[in-house]
């Protein structure tokens, strides 16, 4: 039972960290109403979802609900209740059961007090949360201050879950239309080849490999050289016309001679042309000109797909990790790849202590505002963010990209510049009585497994191993305003920073002690 703001706070930290990690939409709707019943001792808990959020008169079905009472499966437009928080997206309690126009968020007779919450973000709007209970009055401040707190986070993290399922819905739309086209090219009888916008071969499907002898050694290759003394002036000089003029040439008959046989074709030069008319290369159809529009038009969906593809993913991840997800789409199957990379976790000195009897809403308040600057820091360095964990940031270096030294020079610099940052007197976050809270960075360098482990069900990009399982050893070992690293990191990063050698530590886990270092600034 909530009782104290302690109380409140220990178990907005709890539900949140188990909210954090599910990352399906259907789920966490069951995690909100369970732990929301749980914590609040409710006799009754329901979700509803807009059916359409963009609409104002949205109608809301039931997503979930906790309890025996019976409920409506829908709330529709023109309910008093629904269309004051739509209007004006604030909470609604009743403490008792009496005339009023708010008696909606009362979802069956026997109730005598609820709540109805908003989940939303700043932009969309999400659903509602009704918790009621046969008791009057029995909505206290601090149930009610523990349930907005717990609501808002849930709010970002429902939103979290439906841009990753329309991510991998769009996906494998992609992987599904980029198998079509590779079966389509290696179904054709036409020959078909492209090129890149210097001119060299860029893709050629089956028959035009077997038929004029090519192979994977020649992609790169200038299609001029390639065609040298086995095709005539005309189409090298149309060639080149097209490139220049990207002007589109149709029926250039000519013999094409083989290592075998000569092949009479009819050979139609379209130029490739990326969104904005930015010149991409050539495509070269050898005899077949019904089909040539279509497959244009199904590459150019294909890359406006994946154009849509980088700009969800480019909210949340660092620019090389979008691209290496573009280039690798396995990167969101199951599985891991070993790596070596440099792993940070920061962890916020005297936090514990100073969170006691702080309002929840503040200490989210708090933590968001200096997450908010840390993590520009982290994506800025081409770092990967891989959590939150309480008051501390995991990052990583050279996941999924791998350059060892850089990765533990940029891990580094991002360190020492968020020190800096906390130290800064004119910094916007840890103000007023924070003004004191300090930050502790422990660092290590080594082989882990990183990748999206998980099933079907949930996915999650990570990092684990012994390498990860020091640094975080390791933090616990910083103190305020330190940065402790291992000489693995040091080794890399020698001669570029202001290190300090500490005498050797025993962690857990460890058998020898570890010899660690203090980073003190940039040299």
């Amino acid at each position: 039972m909530l009782t104290t703001q302690e109380e409140a706070l220990t178990q907005l930290v709890r539900t949140s960290m188990l909210m954090s990690e599910e990352f399906q939409f259907r789920p966490l709707i069951s995690r909100l109403v369970e732990q929301a019943q749980d914590v609040t001792q409710s006799d009754l808990s329901a979700f509803y979802v807009y059916e359409n959020p963009a609409n104002a008169k949205s109608r809301l079905r039931l997503g979930y609900k906790r309890g025996r009472y019976e409920i409506p499966k829908s709330l529709n437009a023109g309910n008093e209740i629904v269309d004051f928080i739509g209007d004006c997206g604030e909470a609604v309690v009743l403490l008792e059961r009496k005339p009023s126009p708010f008696l909606g968020v009362l979802l069956h007779d026997e109730m005598k007090s609820g709540m109805a919450i908003p989940i939303k973000t700043a932009r969309e709007k999400i659903g509602i949360l009704f918790i009621n209970s046969r008791s009057t009055g029995f909505y206290s401040r601090i149930r009610f201050a523990f349930v907005e707190s717990f609501t808002r986070l849930a709010g970002g993290m429902l939103h979290n879950a439906r841009l990753l399922q329309e991510t991998r819905e769009y996906l494998q739309r992609i992987e599904e239309m980029e198998r079509y086209q590779e079966n389509i090219f290696s179904s054709m009888t036409n020959l078909l080849i492209t090129t890149d916008e210097s001119g060299a071969i860029h893709y050629f499907n089956q028959a035009a490999a077997e038929r004029m002898n090519l192979s994977r050694e020649d992609i790169g290759r200038r299609i001029s050289d390639f065609f040298h003394k086995r095709i005539g002036k005309k189409v090298i000089n149309a060639l080149e016309k097209t490139q220049e003029s990207g002007n589109e040439v149709l029926g250039i008959e000519g013999i094409f001679k083989g290592n075998e046989k000569e092949i009479d074709f009819s050979l139609n030069l379209s130029p490739l042309k990326g969104k904005r008319g930015r010149h991409e290369g050539l495509t070269l159809l050898f005899t077949d000109q019904s089909r040539e529009r279509e497959l244009k038009e199904n590459m150019e969906v294909a890359k406006e797909e994946r154009r849509v593809i980088k700009d969800m993913f480019a909210r949340y991840m660092s620019n090389d990790l979008v691209q290496q997800l573009m280039d690798t789409p396995d990167l969101i199957k199951p599985g891991g790849d070993q790596k070596r990379a440099t792993l940070f976790f920061a962890d916020i000195v005297g936090y514990t202590a100073f969170s006691e009897g702080k309002e929840p809403a503040y200490i989210i308040e708090l933590l968001n505002g200096f997450f908010s600057e840390a993590v520009e820091v982290v994506l800025k360095n081409r770092g990967y963010i891989d959590k939150f964990i309480g008051d501390c940031i995991m990052a990583a270096w050279g996941v999924p990209l791998f350059s060892e030294e850089q990765d533990a020079v940029n891990a580094v610099s991002t360190a020492v510049e968020l020190q800096h940052m906390v130290k800064d007197k004119k910094r916007r976050f840890f103000t007023g009585e924070a003004k004191d809270l300090r930050l502790a960075i422990g660092m290590n360098t080594g082989p882990l497994v990183a990748g999206n482990l998980g099933s079907s069900q949930r996915m999650d990009y990570t990092v684990i191993g012994d390498t990860v399982n020091l640094a975080a050893r390791l933090e616990g070992v910083a103190g305020a305003d330190e940065i402790i690293i291992t000489q693995e990191t040091l080794e890399l990063i020698d001669g570029k920073f202001k290190v300090e050698k500490r005498e050797p530590v025993r962690v857990k886990g460890k058998v020898k002690p570890i010899q660690i270092y203090n980073v003190t600034d940039f040299r």
